[in-house]
């Protein structure tokens, strides 16, 4: 059984830098992509990076070279380095894997955490 962790969120300032946690037991690397995705209120939940089984990485525009993911085989976990924190950045953040997902959107996407609050005060 997947099951999906989310850790690291809480408050910041603009500017600051967060690190997101995702451990996830039942599953491995190699089998299953792992993905961040964010909703803010009053918006759709929003893909924001993930990482393939091989390796392979993808991000939104809304954080690419701002926000890095990656992964550690031997603990099981995906971290998602996030740096130049903007109020925009508020928002819910969830990981979330598949086995076969085809785009960076959460349709795509089978096992979800609950999820891990992010706000950024100006």
């Amino acid at each position: 059984q997947v099951q999906v962790s989310e850790s690291g969120g809480g408050l910041a300032q603009a500017g600051d830098s967060l690190t997101l946690s995702c451990p996830i037991s039942g599953l491995t690397f190699e089998a299953y992509a792992v993905a961040c995705f964010r909703q803010a209120p009053g918006k759709q939940r929003e893909g924001i990076s993930c990482i393939r089984q091989g390796g392979s990485t993808e991000y939104a525009d809304s954080v690419k070279d701002r926000f890095t993911i990656s992964r550690d085989k031997a603990k099981n976990t995906v971290f998602l380095q996030m740096n130049s924190l903007k109020p925009d950045d508020t928002a819910m953040y969830d990981c979330a894997a598949d086995k076969m997902p085809e785009e960076l959107v959460e349709i795509e996407y089978t096992h979800w955490g609950q999820g891990t609050q992010v706000t950024v005060s100006s």
